[in-house]
């Protein structure tokens, strides 16, 4: 009599080595895409490493630019705590009062405008460029909403299709890859994060003790508006 083809202990491994080859060719699929799409704006495979290692790395540090004079609560791991046993019923400790920290996000901006400003010295000025860029602009604007303690939140996928069909129309094909990253990066930061920044009523919706340009909500848009509007152009 033949016992099971696979034992318990067998087949979880076999699933395990399964699930981790899935993840491997997810993420070599991610990285091949990502690497085409810079390879574009004349990047070496090299230099996309090296981006995308900066990106990521950078997407956790938080340069403070000013503290402004707009004051949010604060609700530390202690006072959080305190918060939950609230539900239960508990004491509870209000959160402290602390002045808003504006700060730029390495990944999410500083990468992006330094290497947009490096594809615009390489290609020149196109009128074109301004069009995109304020288009791109007014959508991210217009998609993009803050949540409080968190910061901006926008979609993914709305932001690439506007930037590419703005630079397949508004600039010539040979700058339409570059044009498509410049005005989707900067488009999705100026829209999204500084233009909110800007705005009294929607500056007051962001109840976050750091507000980071670039970061939270928008580095996922800014990074993936970028590589997808690329693509698409």
């Amino acid at each position: 009599m033949r016992g099971p083809l696979f034992s318990l202990p067998s087949a979880m491994f076999l699933g395990i080595i399964f699930f981790v080859l899935i993840l491997f060719l997810f993420i070599f699929v991610q990285v091949g895409i990502v690497t085409v799409a810079f390879a574009k704006l004349g990047l070496t495979p090299f230099q996309v490493f090296a981006l995308l290692i900066a990106t990521l790395l950078g997407s956790g540090i938080n340069i403070p630019v000013y503290r402004s004079e707009m004051l949010v609560r604060n609700f530390s791991s202690r006072n959080y705590f305190f918060r939950r046993r609230d539900l239960l019923g508990a004491g509870i400790e209000e959160p402290e009062l602390v002045h808003q920290v504006v700060a730029v996000n390495f990944g999410g901006c500083i990468i992006p405008v330094v290497l947009s400003l490096s594809l615009l010295s390489k290609v020149g000025f196109n009128p074109g460029m301004v069009l995109c860029l304020i288009i791109v602009s007014l959508v991210c604007y217009k998609l993009s909403r803050p949540v409080s303690g968190v910061g901006i939140a926008i979609p993914v996928l709305i932001p690439p299709l506007v930037t590419a069909i703005a630079a397949l129309i508004f600039v010539p094909s040979a700058i339409s890859a570059h044009t498509a990253y410049i005005a989707g990066s900067l488009g999705t930061l100026i829209g999204a994060d500084l233009m909110h920044l800007a705005s009294p009523s929607s500056r007051g919706m962001i109840d976050a003790p750091v507000v980071s340009i670039g970061g939270a909500g928008t580095f996922d848009g800014i990074f993936i508006t970028g590589i997808l509007a690329v693509l698409l152009a």
